[in-house]
């Protein structure tokens, strides 16, 4: 890819409890592969995707980060800087959704950039024991003026138009990125409609 197509490099942080399925959700993302024996994140995992969105082209540089405990020294220097956050829970673990205040709570204390763009996702719908309704995450997401989807790390469901709503939300946000190149064009949104799927602000 011609690196002078791409117009920035976002960073974005994906956070929630261990075991919600944040790695899986990067993995399905940049990879498209899915391992159900996903061992937890130790400490803090990297990865690179370039993404079209708008006629635009953004490097992502997203950073997964283990949800426990003991690595929580990392915490000021992965904020620093991000742009968008994908705060994760499963929908089958009411407890993994009891913590998102405690998340969101850091997110506040630590990141830099305050007109950051958050995205609820509510993971493995996949599954059939749900603890967590929709309404409670969309309720949740409102509450917080936060982008939401459902989506399932497993099937593939709605993982790409997480990562894409929230790098569109982003290029939309004047200031939140910069660029040398005046002569972008970003578009009017409402390609999260038109790909079925289910993001509020």
């Amino acid at each position: 890819m011609d690196e002078r197509e791409v117009i920035t490099t976002l960073k974005i942080l994906i956070i929630g409890e261990s075991g919600v399925g944040k790695s899986s959700l990067l993995l399905r993302f940049t990879d498209d592969t899915f391992d159900p024996e996903q061992a937890a994140t130790i400490g803090v995992d990297f990865k690179v995707k370039t993404l079209a969105v708008d006629g635009n082209k953004a490097k992502l540089a997203i950073w997964d980060t283990a949800g426990q405990e003991r690595f929580r020294t990392l915490t000021p220097s992965y904020y620093r800087g991000a742009q968008g956050v994908i705060l994760v829970y499963d929908v089958c673990s009411k407890q993994s959704f009891s913590k998102l205040d405690a998340w969101l709570n850091e997110l506040e204390t630590f990141s830099t950039k305050h007109d950051m763009v958050k995205m609820l996702v509510g993971n493995k719908i996949d599954k059939e024991k749900r603890e967590v309704s929709k309404d409670e995450g969309l309720k949740f997401a409102r509450k917080h003026h936060m982008l939401f989807i459902e989506a399932s790390a497993k099937t593939k469901e709605g993982v790409q138009c997480a990562f894409e709503e929230l790098v569109e939300k982003i290029i939309q946000t004047p200031g939140l990125w910069e660029t040398d190149n005046k002569g972008i064009t970003v578009g009017s949104g409402g390609g999260a409609n038109q790909s079925g799927c289910y993001c509020v602000v």
